[in-house]
């Protein structure tokens, strides 16, 4: 018996459409099929070069420490 026969994919669907109802599957759909277009568009392009890094970018900036005036 095959896994992937056209009877067992109509059932699946039948049921995927019980659970989820019609609109919520028109969702779904259009959710996969941007997934699929972002990681296509993702594993195409190339990676952008990184940025050097400088003595501006290498040091978060400190901040002097607040007074706490107990009152």
């Amino acid at each position: 018996m095959d896994l992937f026969a056209p009877s067992h994919l109509l059932i699946l669907l039948l049921i995927v459409l019980v659970i989820f109802g019609p609109s919520k599957l028109g969702d779904l759909g259009g959710a996969l099929g941007k997934a699929i277009r972002d990681f296509k568009r993702a594993t195409t392009e190339p990676e952008p070069e990184p940025k050097p890094i400088t003595a501006k970018t290498a040091e978060p900036e400190t901040q002097e420490p607040r007074a706490i005036n107990p009152s």
